[in-house]
């Protein structure tokens, strides 16, 4: 007898439980035990990225709701979740650690209770759907058929592609735009700036989301968001041998930081566009039946490429690391623009032969 298939909204049950107890691992001092918490988060980032889109594309297309309401769904979901609540848990967390004083760790807690609440809302509130029967296989079958998939429509490729580029460039940023800000031990806001990037990446969001309900091409408009965004990380190299440095150690932001700054403020924006946009792609070219398992498939170059550069993050100037994010990002704005033609000659190929199935009844 074949195993039962494991649904979406168990995912979603498992990607709760797994940083909850991630969470619990922050009040031991001990070295092997906070790697497991390191582990049992990897496992719920993972899950956070994957399970839950699926399980959204699953219920919207059962209920035959308006395609088109997914992409309200999405930029909403990162306007909300990514910009608004994400500023709303740092000042949170601020005053749990800070202004209360109950310590570092008080911020885990608290996670750990929202966690447990939004468990208690799935469990009772969500219904279960399920993917590809090959979800019930294991992890090498999985695997197998997310490469058959990739390896027959040149369009997943691709999109995969492009979202490991931007985001592993968009993790690789968030390491180093402190010490790029700072290079001097400058005083820097850390608090006021986090919350100027989560306003930033609203309003991009909110971009997202008008040109989407336009029903402008997301492959179109995209190539603009990954040029702008190779352009704002290639800021710290141009500002680093035209902007003279000081030698002051500590003070304030300096002229250079600040245009970096207004540099990153714009990166942040092409962040929020890039979410919802690149939820949009995937539901369009990924199948709905494979999805979580393709969608981590990619993950996996991705998660290798930050744990590189975070080991190696000493051993190169910030300069050249930003001069590599922002290499990949032109190179995923030329992906884009093969996926668009690509995808313009799928739907030109698939237009010619209903005209001809049209027309053929007509012939003696």
């Amino acid at each position: 007898m074949s195993p039962s298939p494991r649904g979406r909204k168990r995912a979603c049950v498992t990607y709760c439980i797994s940083y909850i107890l991630s969470c619990i691992t922050k009040h031991s001092p001990e070295y092997r035990v906070l790697m497991i918490g390191r582990i049992l988060g990897g496992i719920a980032t993972s899950l956070l990225f994957s399970a839950f889109e699926s399980w959204l594309v699953a219920e919207h297309n059962k209920r035959g709701f308006d395609p088109q309401w997914l992409s309200i769904t999405f930029s909403k979901a990162i306007f909300l979740g990514n910009g608004l609540i994400a500023i709303v848990s740092g000042l949170f967390a601020n005053l749990l650690a800070e202004n209360l004083g109950f310590g570092p760790v008080a911020p885990f807690d608290a996670a750990a209770c929202f966690l447990a609440i939004g468990m208690a809302i799935i469990m009772s509130s969500w219904s279960e759907n399920y993917g590809d029967p090959s979800e019930s296989k294991d992890l090498m079958a999985q695997f197998k058929v997310a490469a058959k998939a990739i390896a027959s429509d040149e369009k997943i490729a691709l999109l995969g592609a492009i979202q490991s580029l931007f985001e592993g460039s968009m993790y690789t940023f968030v390491f180093l735009w402190t010490p790029a800000l700072s290079p001097n031990e400058e005083d820097i806001p850390h608090g006021f700036i986090f919350a100027t990037f989560m306003l930033s990446s609203m309003l991009g969001s909110s971009i997202a989301s008008r040109l989407l309900a336009r029903k402008l091409k997301v492959e179109g408009y995209m190539q603009i968001v990954f040029s702008i965004s190779a352009v704002t990380l290639v800021l710290p190299v141009a500002t680093n041998i035209l902007v003279p440095t000081s030698s002051v150690k500590g003070g304030s932001v300096s002229i250079g930081g600040s245009l970096q700054l207004l540099g990153f403020c714009t990166f942040e924006a092409c962040v929020g566009i890039f979410w919802p946009s690149i939820m949009k792609m995937r539901s369009q070219y990924i199948p709905e039946e494979a999805r979580s398992t393709i969608m981590n498939f990619f993950r996996i170059p991705l998660n290798l490429f930050v744990c590189v550069v975070l080991y190696n993050v000493n051993a190169f100037p910030i300069t050249v690391m930003f001069g590599m994010c922002s290499i990949f990002l032109f190179m995923a704005a030329i992906l884009q623009r093969r996926l668009m033609v690509v995808s313009d000659q799928v739907h030109k190929s698939s237009t010619t032969q209903e005209m001809i199935g049209e027309d053929e009844p007509l012939n003696p």
